[in-house]
């Protein structure tokens, strides 16, 4: 069963190196991106590439993933928020959204693998 829902519309995402989705509903859209398969660099890879597309938006990003990114979110300011919520099969799910109230931005160009 896929863990990214069926009437989401594949698109094109610059940066990227796994499949994005767009669903749009009431005015918001939510990107998805799995890299539960894969191994770095792409989990942050994408997760850089996927936050650029909310970044001053109420708009939110899904990534599933084989475990919780903890290099990723080292590299995070108080800009983006997220969730993490544990799915069947050992995976996680990561729910990114952007904070118009941060005192810092993450700069979403750092992508390596650090931590």
């Amino acid at each position: 069963m896929s863990n990214i829902p069926s009437d989401a519309q594949k698109i094109e995402v610059e940066g990227a190196t796994v499949d994005y989705y767009k669903l749009a509903k009431d005015g918001q859209s939510t990107y998805y991106f799995d890299t539960s398969k894969e191994g770095p660099p792409h989990p942050m890879v994408n997760a850089m590439a996927g936050l650029a597309l909310i970044k001053g938006t109420n708009d939110t990003l899904v990534m599933i993933n084989h475990k919780a990114p903890g290099g990723l979110f080292a590299k995070l300011e108080d800009d983006v928020k997220y969730v993490i919520e544990d799915l069947d099969g050992g995976l996680v799910k990561v729910v990114f959204s952007y904070n118009a109230d941060a005192a810092t931005e993450s700069d979403l160009s750092q992508a390596s693998c650090g931590g």
